[in-house]
Order: C-alpha cells, then structure tokens, then sequence
C-alpha cells in the first residue's frame, strides 16, 4: 500500500490550478472550503474517515472533494489532480532571455486582493501562497470605501485589517506581508481614503474604478492630481480596459478558453501622466490579469522613453492567481522595461525606504 499523501495539500493544489487558469469562484470554493474542514481536523481521523466512506457527512465536504480524498489517503495522486496537473501547471507565458531575467528579479508582489474586499481568500491563504510562489513580500491592497461593489474598506475595517496583517505577517516570518490598499482615484483627483491611514501604509496602490470614459482632458488632470498626492506610490492599470480573455490564453490549457466583455481604455494624454510619474517617482504599474494586459505595450513603451519606475504586480483576488507575474513579466520585457526600475525586484527595506512619506529628491532619484 502507498504512504497516504496529504490531502489537506492536494485540495489546496487543485484550487490553485483552477485559480490560476480564471476558473470560476464557485468550483474553486468547493476545495478550498473542504481543505479548510479537513485541516481542522486530526490526521488519524481524517485517515479513518476517508477509510469508511464517513468524509461526506462532514460539513464542507462533497462528493467530489470527499472522492479527492479518499484517493489521497489511500496514496494515489487524486486524478482529478493529475488532470488538472497535466493540463492547467504549464508556462503561462513563453519567456525570452529578457522576460527569465525580469521574473528572476522579482521579488515581490504589491497588488492582492483578499476576502476582506472582492477576493476569495483570507488574507492568510493569499501570503501564505505567496511566501510558498518564493515571495520575499507581498503588500495586500484591498480596495477603498467608495468601491462598494467591491467591499471596499471603510477607515474602521482597514484599521482592524493592520492589526490581522501584523499577525499573520508574524507567524510567516522572515516573509514580509506588507500593508497597502487599492484606493480609488476620485473624479477630482483626490484618493478615498483617510490622509492619516494612508500615511500608515506600506503600499499605496492609486487606480481609476469610476467614470472612466471621461473626457481625455479631464482625465489627465484627475490623474495627475492623482500622482502628486504625496501618498501615491504605484499608478494601478491605467487604462483600465478589458480585453477579451480568449484571445490571450484561449488554447493553452487543454483547449480551454473563456470569453469576457471587453472594456475599451479610458483616455488620457500619456505623456504628461507618465512624464509626471517619473518626476515623482510614482511607479506605474504593468498589471498581469490576462483580461487587462494594462498599459497596452505601446503606452509600456511611453513610459520607458519617459523614466518612469514600474511595479509588475498580479491584482491577484485569488492564491492561484498570484503566479500571473510571468504575462506581466513577458510584456514588459518586449518593451525594454529595465530591471532595475522594476521596484518590487528591490530588497524590502530599499522598497519601504521608497514608499516612505518623505517624497521630493530621494524619490525622483529612484527613477533617474
């Protein structure tokens, strides 16, 4: 007989596969939530459960999940698994020497979601996959108030959100979680959120969620107020358009393909945003979601020629899509992104000294 394997293990693997491929919440939740149940529980008595057919009595175990198990226990890879393995783990991008060289660099990610906004995880799941993806630091940034669709963190549960993220960063030490948000950009410029609270965060990640096809000019302002507000570190998806999921990944996994509604880009002047974020050594974000693909590669290739800091982040809202860095990576490489102004391939504490309030010349160095 195989040694049992550990099954707690496999259930969080296949709904890491299934994240990572855009797969829909409701069939990732199915496993996460009985690995949750079985980790609750002790090992021999999960090992008797599965050995009796007593698993689907358990709260938060079905008969797909319980059959996962079963196999598990018995020491076979589950094959629900093996086939996911053999079709949804491969390269999610064809890297160049460029590309390998910029995701080596990373160290970081400074854009996740948790289930405190419109994530599926606890913020927990979401570093502990990251520290376990070779993570040194991850900052979690939910969104800000006025995103309500979203849940967006009034200035009550984000203080009581820092206190949960102290904790948990405590107990995966040497792995840094960082704090952060998401904060809406408003109509006029100004950021949602209390000025004090931001001051306290690690990350500040500044996106335009509302109105977003507003008149060129009046974009432009609303972003460059934006950028100049002292606590913006990174400008989040620019554009914040949509493309068509199908056409980037359709194929890759086995033939699976999803289609979505696009989003045209918002519209703004460029080259005065991304001139400016260079002056203020705003970083601008190449966001790795499959359907953004933001900035488009010739608004990339702008910010470039402008000097502009970068952060390749993965707006990840679940564990699974935390391993989204390498279509970021690949993008930026075909736009000549150098390494070294990619911030989050920094140290932590050269990152942090970054991000400290303390803006003007330290700051305008980083991007020169």
């Amino acid at each position: 007989m195989n040694d049992p394997r550990d099954p707690v293990a496999d259930l969080r693997r296949i709904a890491f596969l299934l994240e990572r491929t855009l797969e829909s919440s409701y069939r990732v939740k199915a496993f996460r939530t009985a690995a949750a149940a079985l980790a609750a529980l002790p090992t021999d008595d999960v090992r008797l459960l599965a050995e009796t057919g007593g698993l689907r009595g358990v709260k938060g175990i079905g008969e797909r999940t319980a059959g996962v198990v079963e196999q598990s226990v018995a020491g076979e890879v589950p094959e629900y698994l093996a086939s996911l393995e053999a079709t949804a783990s491969g390269p999610l991008a064809e890297l160049d020497p460029a590309g390998e060289e910029l995701r080596a660099a990373l160290r970081g990610d400074l854009h996740l979601h948790s289930d405190w906004s419109d994530g599926g995880s606890p913020i927990e799941e979401m570093a502990r996959t990251a520290a376990e993806l070779g993570h040194e630091y991850a900052a979690l940034t939910d969104h800000s108030p006025r995103l309500t669709v979203a849940r967006g963190l009034t200035p009550a549960r984000l203080r009581r959100q820092l206190e949960v993220v102290a904790s948990v960063g405590a107990e995966l030490a040497p792995f840094r979680l960082l704090t952060g948000i998401e904060v809406d950009i408003l109509a006029d410029g100004g950021l949602d959120q209390e000025p004090s609270l931001l001051e306290q965060l690690d990350v500040v990640v500044a996106s335009v969620h509302s109105e977003l096809r507003m008149p060129a000019d009046a974009m432009t302002r609303r972003m460059l107020a934006a950028i100049a507000n002292p606590h913006t570190d990174v400008l989040g998806h620019c554009t914040g358009r949509y493309v068509i999921y199908r056409q980037f990944l359709g194929g890759r996994f086995g033939g699976q393909t999803r289609s979505g509604k696009a989003r045209p880009e918002s519209q703004f002047d460029a080259e005065r945003v991304f001139a400016a974020c260079a002056e203020s050594g705003v970083a601008v974000e190449i966001n790795s979601r499959p359907e953004r693909l933001d900035p488009p590669l010739r608004l990339i290739r702008i910010a470039v020629e402008a000097g502009c800091l970068f952060s390749i982040d993965t707006d990840a809202h679940a564990p699974g899509q935390l391993d989204w860095q390498p279509l970021g990576c690949a993008r930026a490489a075909a736009c000549g992104v150098p390494p070294e102004r990619v911030v989050n391939s920094w140290p932590v504490e050269e990152l942090l000294a970054w991000t400290g309030r303390a803006r003007g010349a330290a700051r305008r160095g980083a991007a020169g």
